[in-house]
């Protein structure tokens, strides 16, 4: 009887050791799918940074016959930071808000904006404008903070067409200095330098 109760004892102890040992040389299981899940959470991540970066890139302007950049053989590339003032053939706007429509060309050669939307008749100061640019600013400065940026002044990126008068380019430069833009960039079309 001893006997038998000594073979019942080694085999419930040889099971406990075999069961130990699976225990121990068990793998953890593979992971052999992929999750699409997580998969599609980045590629849209991916897609959103893209197509911001892409949307506001200062460099794809779309041009039509209200709007075309004049052309000049410079070669430095465009900047991408800035408040973009786009200066069209019938308006004025900051970023994308209009801020003011505009009569003709000749009128805009001879006296500039309309006088009633000035500080005074001879003022180059444009006073839509600089509301719009105001509220920009706010915005500009806040940013440049954020980035570490000295916020004391702010940069403008003018896109203005080619047959803007010279009058109407000189109000905007004033208006936007006096809102406390220290530095611009003229948004124009590259094309081959002369000779080559």
């Amino acid at each position: 009887m001893s006997e038998a109760r000594d073979d019942h004892g080694s085999v419930i102890r040889y099971k406990a050791e075999l069961r130990r040992a699976i225990r121990r040389r068990r793998l953890e299981p593979e992971i052999n799918f992929l999750n699409i899940t997580a998969m599609l959470d980045i590629m849209t991540i991916i897609l959103v940074f893209l197509l911001k970066n892409l949307g506001e890139s200062s460099g794809s302007i779309p041009q039509s016959k209200d709007l075309t950049l004049p052309r000049s053989v410079i070669q430095s590339q465009p900047t991408q930071e800035g408040v973009r003032v786009t200066v069209s053939k019938t308006q004025i706007l900051v970023g994308d808000q209009r801020v003011l429509d505009l009569p003709s060309l000749q009128a805009l050669a001879q006296n500039g904006v309309d006088a009633r939307h000035k500080r005074s008749a001879t003022s180059l100061y444009i006073v839509p404008l600089g509301s719009a640019l105001q509220v920009a600013r706010k915005t500009d400065k806040a940013l440049r903070e954020a980035k570490g940026l000295d916020p004391s002044s702010s940069e403008a990126i003018i896109i203005a067409d080619h047959t803007t008068p010279y009058r109407l380019l000189v109000e905007v430069l004033f208006t936007l200095g006096q809102n406390e833009f220290g530095k611009y960039h003229l948004m124009v079309m590259q094309s081959k330098a002369a000779g080559t």
